[in-house]
């Protein structure tokens, strides 16, 4: 029987040995096993080598203040949260949806609702009221813990019977969160933990309208981000920081769990506007030894003279998107660090990547990670050196891999028979290396989100002069791309800069910063195939090689336009 202290401690020894590492790893024993219990409290709360180190280090540089919190403090915190939400009703198995933003009780409230069984929910702060109201529908959500300035989203929502806890000033018919500070700081759990008891519920764009429920498990995450560790190459004592927004599964991976499996500090950084120079000067003053950005923030990094911020980075990654030469040949040149890509899904935990040790081909996301088989499938699910990444289930099912897609009977989907299939198409070389060459369907990044055409189409057509809709990538310097639509009016109606500016004012009011079209092209033909489909295929050629002349091409307006239109800030 292997124990997660053994996974961990085998991962660790062999942290730059990659051959050993995969052939030698197992997974822990699919065994009772409460992470939170057994092993950040009995462990890392308990050991006198790590129990007054710092777990949480959080910086705020509008306020120029810092909390920090030691694994001994946390725990019992997290405690206190526990017994406070099972005081107000909350047991095993109810759901919780968690819309709070890199503040302390979103440490707090994730751990104690692991001790207590309870399944979260995690949504981004950037969520709208319609969006908010899928979530507790379809998520079955009997409480929120949110931020004050979330609580107008839910007036409209009827959750009279929701359990409402508030972080900051109180509100009527909200509990107040500091009132968990008055709660007994010993917890006991009603039970033992099973492995596969459900733990949380990501909702993530999809090929639908809708986004679909990704379950994973009180093992998948917590035991499955032991391959994140290995691949950012985390060891006891780093103070990492991973810069991701709460309510995305890369914030769990390496915000919570990874770190945290390795025995390491979470570090964080709030502010108010994504400030490149600002963050260097924080990474370099408080020691941070190892560091994971969406390529995004890498664009932005270089634009800095980096050989002039002193660190202590060991370690350095990017995940979301490949990484372009020049970025990394910049990182290297200024701190003489190569930055190491990865790759997984929130289906997922990191299945492949460029470890600590490894020889890196620039252009390549690595190779498959310990516990991880991984085969590139053709579309009839043969091995093939181009195609999509599938992994290998049956006796060889990893454990970071989802229970399922949940439906609305709650019956689960999409992870089961030989074959997980990714989605994700791959090129592998004679040595294993995966380099990655798209989406088999339509989704797309933008600044490291996830975006679904579909859902964006969707809300599109539910404008009164919008007959069709087609949302593609629109390369941008920045975000790496932007979502762009090419938009098929009613009849009669005007491709006028009055309509567009209509059809972007109804897109504020529907859709989350985040995901937001910026750009509209009003077209009179749309490609299609002979079965009607949308040949969005064809309008991303176009928009890549930015061709002008072609007769598919009408008029396009860009959110910048528009004065009128309110300013968000960046979601970098």
């Amino acid at each position: 029987m292997t124990t997660f202290q053994e996974a961990r401690a085998f991962l660790l020894h062999n942290r730059t040995d990659y051959e050993t590492a995969v052939r030698g790893f197992r997974w822990p024993d699919p065994v009772p096993f409460n992470w939170a219990l057994d092993w950040f409290d009995a462990e890392l709360a308990a050991n006198a080598e790590s129990k007054d180190r710092p777990a949480l280090w959080i910086v705020d540089a509008a306020q120029d203040k810092q909390t920090k919190l030691t694994f001994a403090a946390l725990s019992k915190r997290s405690n206190q949260v526990a017994n406070f939400l099972r005081a107000h009703g909350l047991k095993r198995g109810d759901h919780l949806l968690l819309l709070l933003g890199n503040v302390v009780p979103l440490w707090e409230t994730m751990l104690a609702a692991m001790k207590l069984g309870v399944v979260v929910i995690p949504a981004t702060t950037l969520l709208t009221a319609d969006e908010l109201r899928d979530r507790l529908d379809r998520g079955k959500a009997k409480a929120v813990v949110a931020a004050e300035d979330q609580v107008a989203k839910f007036a409209s929502l009827g959750v009279e019977n929701v359990v409402r806890v508030v972080v900051g000033a109180s509100s009527d018919g909200w509990l107040a969160y500091d009132d968990a500070a008055k709660a007994s700081e010993s917890f006991a759990p009603d039970g033992p933990t099973n492995a596969d008891d459900p733990m949380l519920l990501y909702f993530t764009s999809g090929t639908t309208a809708k986004p679909k429920l990704v379950r994973h498990s009180q093992r998948s995450y917590p035991v499955g981000h032991l391959s994140t560790m290995y691949w950012i190459g985390l060891k006891p004592g780093d103070v990492h920081l991973n810069i991701s927004s709460p309510g995305w599964a890369k914030h769990a991976w390496s915000c919570f769990f990874a770190p945290w499996n390795a025995g390491a500090t979470v570090f964080v950084v709030n502010q108010p506007r994504f400030d490149a120079k600002g963050l260097l000067a924080t990474i370099g003053r408080c020691g941070v030894t190892t560091l994971c950005a969406p390529p995004t923030v890498w664009r932005l990094f270089i634009q800095e003279n980096l050989a002039a911020f002193k660190v202590s980075l060991r370690e350095v990654c990017g995940a979301g998107e490949p990484l372009n030469p020049e970025v990394i040949d910049q990182v290297q040149a200024a701190w003489g660090l190569t930055i190491r890509d990865g790759y997984g899904q929130t289906e997922t935990t990191a299945l492949a990547g460029n470890s600590p040790g490894q020889t890196i081909k620039v252009g390549s996301m690595g190779r498959p990670l310990p516990g991880y088989r991984v085969q590139v499938s053709d579309a009839d699910g043969y091995p093939a050196k181009e195609g999509e990444v599938a992994l290998v289930l049956g006796a060889n099912r990893p454990a970071g891999l989802m229970q399922g897609y949940q439906g609305d009977d709650g019956k689960l989907s999409g992870a089961e028979g030989d074959l997980y299939r990714s989605g994700d198409v791959v090129f592998a070389d004679d040595d294993g290396y995966l380099t990655f060459v798209g989406r088999s369907d339509d989704v797309f990044k933008s600044s490291d989100y996830r975006i679904s055409p579909f859902e964006l189409e969707s809300v599109l057509l539910e404008h009164e002069l919008v007959a069709e809709a087609a949302v593609v990538p629109s390369p941008d310097p920045i975000r790496l791309a932007i979502p762009k639509a090419f938009v098929l009016l009613i009849s009669g109606a005007e491709r006028s800069p009055a309509t567009a500016l209509s059809i972007f004012q109804h897109l504020h009011t529907r859709l989350a910063p985040f995901k937001r079209i910026r750009r509209l092209e009003i077209v009179t033909e749309l490609p299609k195939t002979i079965s009607g489909k949308i040949r969005r295929v064809q309008l991303r050629r176009l928009e890549r090689e930015d061709d002008r002349s072609d007769p598919l091409r009408g008029r396009e307006f860009r959110e910048e336009d528009f004065p009128e239109l309110p300013k968000t800030r960046s979601e970098t």
